[in-house]
């Protein structure tokens, strides 16, 4: 053992030819390493950035799951209400994993202005709604306050404020048809601006105004404690598919769950895309840099090939000196995955901190900058397994010093 560590580290150093016609090779194959990870950490860190970073949009407007009664038919608005009175209402302790549990409903609208009119829907919201998910997508303005009296105040996306030429401090006439009676007047209500968001989601921005749920409440001639449904944050996203089973069975028979994938399926299909895309960017980086390991090894075992036949005229095991140069391509792997974790890591820091590189068009992603996201295990397993890879796809092309016999090589040239 300690003979083969001595050669592979005279290898290593290069001191048994003065010119070597390995060293060039060498730095490609070190090059190609780097840059490989360097590649498959940006690979990573934007496709989990980017899931985690739709996720928490469409959780900030939605929550995880969503609870209502079964005879709303999944209807975008509030229409068969949902009585406060629940066993998991304020808060759910029957399932371990929810964070938080309120109480909203949802009325179809019109807000009509001296110029023009939009079609919307009002969420309505309470004392109970965590607005602390919301203020990252404030722009203008402040966020309503229902914990006191019944007021006005209102906060609207800034792509809706924009088509309707309106600003913080503005008011509006809003009109809601009754659900009960179609031949009458439609309820109609004035709110106040008094905070602007924007998610970049327009899906959602495009669509809801939030509001007192008390407007809802009158205008549906509802109860105090009636509502038009629930929305249960979890502690992970990742949990949601058993959490939702495990809610469904702890609610009441008249009420139904609906996970947040299930109501935006097609999002969360097209970002189910990127851990294939991360995958396949893996597997290629692994194959190129692979084949330039398998190039440096093979150049240097023809470059060495003297040398292994005096290894093996004193006896050394083909297995033995294989190991030599098995030794000096993990030293090469190695280096080559220290500068391209360096470069890699540094990249992706400068990116999280001062978001340089930005979206061409952000409504396909719903987001203007780039996010990234990774954490120190995925980093540790990425390396590992580029390792242990490139050292398995070495082990086929050291064989042929298996092949190599003392006399042909001694006499090499």
């Amino acid at each position: 053992m300690n003979l083969e560590y001595f050669i592979a580290k005279r290898l290593i150093k290069g001191k048994e030819h003065k010119i070597s016609i390995s060293a060039p090779i060498i730095k490609i194959a070190i090059a190609a390493i780097a840059i490989g990870i360097i590649m498959m950490l940006i690979a990573i860190a934007t496709g989990i950035g980017l899931k985690h970073k739709i996720r928490e949009k469409v959780t900030a407007f939605n929550g995880h799951i969503q609870i209502y009664n079964y005879d709303n038919n999944n209807s975008e608005v509030s229409v068969v209400p949902v009585s406060l009175q629940q066993d998991f209402y304020p808060e759910f302790k029957g399932v371990d994993g929810v964070e938080h549990v309120q109480a909203v409903a949802t009325k179809g609208g019109i807000i009509r202005t001296e110029e023009t009119f939009e079609g919307i829907i009002a969420k309505g919201v309470g004392k109970d709604f965590n607005w602390t998910v919301l203020k990252e997508y404030l722009v203008a303005g402040t966020l309503p306050d229902y914990r006191g009296d019944l007021n006005s105040d209102v906060l609207i996306s800034n792509s809706t404020a924009s088509r309707l030429n309106l600003t913080i401090g503005d008011s509006f006439f809003t009109f809601f048809l009754r659900d009960d009676d179609t031949n009458k007047l439609p309820n109609q209500r004035n709110f106040k601006i008094t905070g602007i968001y924007d998610s970049g989601f327009e899906e959602i921005d495009s669509r809801f105004i939030f509001i007192d749920i008390r407007h809802i409440q009158r205008m549906n001639k509802w109860e105090d404690d009636q509502v038009g449904n629930f929305e249960v944050f979890l502690e992970s996203f990742d949990d949601i598919d058993t959490k939702s089973a495990e809610i469904y069975g702890k609610t009441l028979s008249n009420l139904d769950t609906k996970t947040l994938k299930d109501k935006y399926y097609k999002i969360f299909e097209w970002i189910g895309l990127f851990d294939f895309n991360i995958a396949l960017i893996i597997g290629i980086m692994v194959i190129v840099g692979g084949i330039n390991m398998i190039t440096a090894l093979l150049v240097l075992i023809l470059e060495r090939t003297p040398m292994i036949g005096i290894l093996k005229a004193l006896g050394t095991t083909n297995w033995s000196i294989r190991k030599v140069f098995l030794y000096n391509a993990t030293y090469l792997i190695t280096v080559g995955l220290f500068w391209g974790n360096a470069l890699g890591l540094g990249v992706i820091f400068l990116q999280d901190k001062f978001r340089i590189f930005k979206f061409p068009n952000p409504k396909e992603y719903y987001i203007d900058y780039i996010p990234v996201h990774i954490d120190i295990f995925t980093v540790f397993l990425l390396n590992i397994g580029v390792l242990l890879l490139c050292l398995l796809m070495l082990l086929v092309p050291s064989y042929i010093i298996t092949k190599i016999t003392p006399v042909k090589a001694i006499r090499f040239e």
